[in-house]
């Protein structure tokens, strides 16, 4: 019970004063009081809307600094000036709070793609910010996608928290920016946690799903493997990514990446170049130091960090000598945070209720509202269309009467009469009488009038495509679709972080671990559930590598990968070894288990579990990985002059490169396939559109250390870009060429391709100059890029996007079809189960 009582009024007595005495279930009060409280954490504070992935407190930020015109073309302003304009206007919470999201937001360790562009100390995973009266901000460019066409009527507005202004209920959000820069918060009895993700992978998924609306989880999974984290590293097992995407709820281990170097003549150690997600260097460090004071890790004498803003992150963790540094390193995954563990929750906002959401249904609620937005806009932008149609049929029809207007006006008493009689005499609406009066001098020339009539037929034109758009869903969703293509095209990046399947751990790593203290040989088994079995070794064109679980697993491999080109597929077996040929000449020894694995088809795609090349191979200054090559078969080898050479398995046994080929100065290796077979022709293109093809036995085999023989007769000038191996009874065996201008700025001219069945071009002797096998038009001069192989052929850029090719197949001696976008890579066609054995491992397609 509480009493409450009124203090006196003045000149009363206290006699006079009649108590108000209320009674209060306190029980009652709490629970509306906390409802109330959880209500506004929940909804207005802690969990993101799933259309732009943003809270209020960022959504105000964004809004405001798009307000204040702090576009990423002007100049950074105080970051306490931008506090103070959102607090001051929108957001009805403190200044920490605000400044803290606009920190997040500015974080390339935090957020995937940043969305502002911040100047000064805005911490690390260590330290904290420095005050906002300290540092500047301006809005990232991929942030202005976010805030586009607000001025459209593409998003309800709402009240700011005092009634005096509006504020966007949410942002048109142009990519899906929950599922790319993740979220992470803390309600009421609720909390959200999403990890990032690739932002062209999301892209391609939600395309998909655009033109594909019944599309299931696994569909979207081809696209979407798995998250790509900020800080790289690599995820290790990926059943509860597959969970999380299915039900919103899983986790995922992420681990460091991590180099055994040779730190001096007599010191190895371990260098951390990627760490966990949202794991700092200091914490690693700290960690590192308990577990060895504690007896818990052997075999460490020093760690150093050596990280600077030139080279980013580098740990060096030294190791005494006698340490098996593979076993080292799964003791620090076991006891620091280099293995840490991610739990992915998805709740989010769904028309103003809480849900947990899969991957399907993020994509699902992100598209349906992107497809209103681009409605909204379209509807918008026709109205403003027929509204200044409408006026400009108004202004031709007074020109065209000019002098009779004129009159009408000077004879009228008012502006009002004057109106009546224009609409009276002329049929006009007072929208357009009132734009008649209001008339210029200056608009009544004979080229205003030209001018108008342009303008009228352009409206017309655009307001048919506008209706048409509103009147088609088709269209509307094909619009959506090309607008996220050319997001992705704009702000994609390659994918940072590498998804391993399961941990693949050598013999030696097991042995290391079993014998270790404390392990009671656990590790032991690992490597025997690693069977010898066979699979494919994968060299990408875009420099990754994996391998497969088995033989027939490539077959499907292909589909599941996103558009990567595979440069060299070699078989082998998961305890085999194979080559990596380098373009001056050397020959590296590879072990298979090494590799990380594809996972099955009822994994993730987009070479969920390769990794860049060069994080196995150790390449010299100016040199570049050719291609894959089995060290059990000939080979036969291409170089830039001109010179092939036919080498024969005899390899040294004892060491791990040796030169497979003498080079003359200059030249360089530019491809590499098997010649093993008497049913295999070795094809040549030079840069000058000569295409020459011969029988591999017209090259006898040579030792390793020959310096190969003539293969192609090259003029003045001129010089090999492609070298490759083709099966003589291959049907489907094709020659792609694109043709363009040498010297060409990148991106201007993507250039010319053909495409033609490699049976038309005839075979020649070795050593003679072949036939043409393009023909330049006027402005090219040069071909850009080539490949002959296994049809049909693949084509995509550097960074995973797939690029379309000419369907039909053109004439031998034939011109190119202009294409719309560059091409950086082909590679063959992945029916490998049909293709002959001879096209598995292909020469090389490079730009010149």
């Amino acid at each position: 019970m509480a009493r409450r009582q009124s203090p006196s009024p003045a000149g009363e007595s206290s006699q006079d004063f009649v108590e108000n005495i209320v009674d209060i279930d306190v029980t009652s009060e709490m629970e509306g009081s906390f409802l109330e409280y959880a209500y506004s954490v929940i909804y207005s504070r802690a969990l993101p809307d799933a259309r732009d992935g943003l809270k209020p407190v960022q959504r105000r930020i964004l809004y405001m600094m798009s307000e204040m015109g702090l576009r990423p073309d002007r100049g950074h302003v105080k970051s306490a000036r931008v506090v103070g304009e959102v607090m001051g206007k929108l957001h009805p919470h403190g200044d920490t709070a605000i400044y803290d999201a606009m920190v997040r937001m500015a974080q390339d360790f935090s957020l995937r793609l940043p969305l502002i562009d911040g100047h000064g100390n805005f911490g690390s995973l260590d330290d904290g910010p420095a005050a906002p009266r300290y540092t500047e901000a301006r809005l990232a460019a991929a942030a202005l996608t976010l805030t586009d066409h607000l001025d459209e009527d593409v998003v309800d507005f709402v009240p700011n928290y005092d009634n005096q202004l509006t504020q966007p209920d949410v942002l048109p959000a142009a990519f899906p920016n929950l599922l790319v820069n993740g979220a992470t918060g803390i309600a009421v009895g609720m909390a959200t946690n999403m990890a990032p993700h690739n932002l062209v992978e999301v892209i391609a998924a939600a395309r998909h799903l655009i033109e594909h609306p019944d599309a299931t989880l696994e569909d979207i999974m081809r696209f979407v493997p798995g998250p790509d984290l900020p800080t790289g590293g690599r995820i290790v097992g990926l059943d509860g990514i597959r969970d999380a995407y299915a039900t919103g709820r899983g986790s995922f281990k992420t681990r460091a990446k991590v180099e055994i170097e040779q730190l001096s003549a007599r010191r190895t150690g371990l260098v951390v170049t990627e760490l966990p997600y949202m794991v700092g260097p200091e914490k690693v460090i700290e960690k590192i130091k308990d577990a060895v004071n504690g007896k818990k890790l052997a075999g460490i004498s020093d760690i150093v960090d050596l990280t600077d803003r030139k080279h980013g992150l580098r740990l060096v963790i030294e190791l005494k000598n006698g340490f098996n540094p593979n076993a080292v390193l799964q003791q620090l995954y076991r006891y620091s945070p280099m293995e840490d563990s991610f739990g992915i929750n998805n709740v989010t906002l769904v028309d103003g209720q809480p849900q947990t959401l899969g991957l399907l249904q993020l994509l699902t609620v992100y598209v349906e509202h992107r497809i209103n937005v681009v409605r909204r806009r379209t509807a918008f932008r026709l109205g403003k269309k027929k509204d200044r149609l409408h006026l400009v049929e108004g202004l031709l029809i007074a020109i065209v009467d000019i002098d009779e207007v004129i009159q009408i006006i000077r004879s009228s008493d008012e502006v009002a009469a004057a109106r009546t009689r224009l609409m009276s005499i002329y049929d006009l609406t007072e929208i357009q009488a009132n734009y008649i009066l209001e008339l210029r001098l200056r608009q009544l020339t004979k080229y205003s009038r030209i001018e108008l009539e342009k303008e009228q037929d352009e409206l017309r034109r655009e307001i048919a495509e506008l209706e048409a758009i509103l009147g088609s869903s088709e269209r509307l969703r094909g619009l959506v679709s090309t607008e996220l293509a050319e997001i992705a095209e704009k702000y994609g990046t390659p994918r940072r972080t590498v998804l391993l399947e399961s941990e693949a751990v050598s013999p030696t790593v097991a042995a290391a671990l079993a014998a270790a203290p404390g392990t009671k040989g656990k590790a032991a088994p690992l490597a025997l559930e690693i069977a010898d079995d066979p699979c494919w070794a994968i060299l990408t064109a875009s420099g990754q590598i994996a391998r497969t679980t088995n033989q027939d697993s490539l077959a499907e491999a292909g589909p599941r990968t996103r558009h990567d080109v595979f440069t060299s597929v070699v078989k082998t077996s998961a305890r085999g070894e194979i080559a990596a040929v380098t373009s001056q000449g050397r020959m590296l020894r590879l072990q298979v288990m090494d590799m990380p694995v594809l996972p099955p088809t009822s994994g993730t795609p987009n070479m969920a579990g390769g990794v860049p090349a060069k994080d196995f191979i150790t390449l010299l200054k100016g040199e570049s990985l050719v291609a894959f090559a089995p060290l059990d078969d000939v080979l036969a080898i291409g170089t830039a002059q001109g010179v092939v050479k036919r080498v024969q398995p005899d390899y040294p046994l004892n060491r791990e490169d040796w030169e497979v080929i003498a080079l003359k100065d200059k030249d360089t290796v530019v491809g590499v396939a098997p010649a093993g077979s008497d049913d295999v022709d070795l094809v040549f293109v030079t840069l000058q559109s000569q295409l020459l093809r011969f029988p591999a036995s017209a090259v006898r085999p040579q030792g390793r250390t020959a310096g190969g023989m003539a293969g192609i007769k090259l003029a003045a000038g001129d010089q090999v870009m492609f070298f490759g191996a083709a099966s003589r009874s291959d049907s489907d065996a094709v020659v792609v060429t694109i043709a363009g201008t040498e010297g060409a700025l990148p991106g201007t001219a993507p250039g010319a391709a053909k495409v033609t069945a490699l049976s038309e071009y005839p075979a020649k002797g070795r050593a003679t100059a072949g036939v043409r096998a393009h023909r330049f038009l006027k402005g090219e001069d040069t071909l850009l890029l080539a490949w002959a192989g296994h049809g049909p052929a693949k084509a995509s850029s550097l960074a995973g996007v797939a690029r379309s090719l000419p369907g039909e197949h053109g004439r031998r001696d034939g011109s190119g079809i202009p294409l719309s976008q560059a091409i950086d890579a082909i590679g063959p066609s992945m029916s490998w189960q049909s293709a002959p054995e001879e096209a598995m491992t292909t020469g090389t397609a490079t730009e010149d």
